[in-house]
C-alpha cells in the first residue's frame, strides 16, 4: 500500500514540474513583431506653423526611426523616432539658425526630438495610433501619433522583401514644449499650432 501511494506521488510531483515548465516556456516564447527598415530617400518629417497668418513649411533632414510593426501583433509593436535638431530645415538659414538658438530649440543643450511609443492600437480599417511620449527640450509629454497603413506589397526589385508605406498626422503646442522663450513666447508673429506629417516608406525581409 506504501509502495502505491508512492507511486501515486512521484506521478503527481513529475507531471506537476512538466506541466509548470510547459506554461513557463509558453509565457517567455512572445514573438517579436516584423522590424522595418526606413527607406531614407523616399521618407521625410515635414511640418507647418503659422508666421503672422500665412503657413510655413519646414523638415527635419535627418531622423533615425526603429519600427517594429505587425498589424496581427500590436502588443509586440513599438516605435521609437530620434530627430536632430540640428538638422531643422526651412529654406532659410538665418530662420533656421534662430530656430536652433536659445530662443526655441535650444540645440546646445537638447539635441534632439524624441518619441517613444508605449502602445499601438487599431482605430479602423488600416489606420492605428502609437500612444506614447514626446520628449522636446526638457519638457517629455504624453502624446498620440495616429498613422495609417497605406499598404504592403512584394518589393518588385528586390528578392526576399516587402515594402510598406505609412503615413502619420499629428498636431501640437509648441507652447507646450517651452518652443519659444521671451518675446518669442508669443504666438502673434510664430504660431502655436505645429502641423506634423511622416511620409515613410519601410521594408523588410520576407
Amino acid at each position: 500500500m506504501k509502495s502505491i501511494r508512492k507511486i501515486t506521488s512521484l506521478t503527481f510531483i513529475t507531471m506537476f514540474t512538466i506541466l509548470s515548465h510547459a506554461f513557463a516556456v509558453q509565457n517567455t516564447s512572445d514573438e517579436s513583431a516584423t522590424e522595418w527598415e526606413v527607406d531614407r530617400a523616399h521618407s521625410a518629417i515635414n511640418f507647418t506653423i503659422n508666421h503672422f497668418f500665412t503657413p510655413v513649411d519646414g523638415s527635419f533632414d535627418d531622423f533615425n526611426a526603429s519600427i517594429h510593426f505587425d498589424p496581427e501583433n500590436l502588443e509586440e509593436s513599438r516605435i521609437h523616432v530620434v530627430i536632430p535638431v540640428e538638422s531643422v530645415n526651412t529654406r532659410n538659414e538665418r530662420r533656421d539658425n534662430h530656430l536652433k538658438s536659445e530662443d526655441f530649440f535650444n540645440t546646445s543643450q537638447w539635441q534632439n526630438i524624441t518619441f517613444v511609443s508605449n502602445t499601438i492600437e487599431q482605430t479602423g480599417i488600416n489606420e492605428f495610433v502609437a500612444r506614447g511620449e514626446l520628449a522636446i527640450r526638457d519638457v517629455t509629454r504624453e502624446f498620440d501619433l495616429p498613422f495609417e497603413l497605406l499598404g504592403v506589397m512584394d518589393h518588385p526589385m528586390r528578392e526576399n522583401t516587402k515594402v510598406a508605406g505609412i503615413v502619420a498626422i499629428a498636431e501640437l503646442l509648441r507652447s507646450d514644449y517651452g518652443v519659444g522663450v521671451g518675446d518669442w513666447a508669443a504666438t502673434t508673429v510664430v504660431g502655436d499650432r505645429v502641423n506634423i506629417r511622416l511620409n515613410l516608406e519601410l521594408s523588410t525581409n520576407k
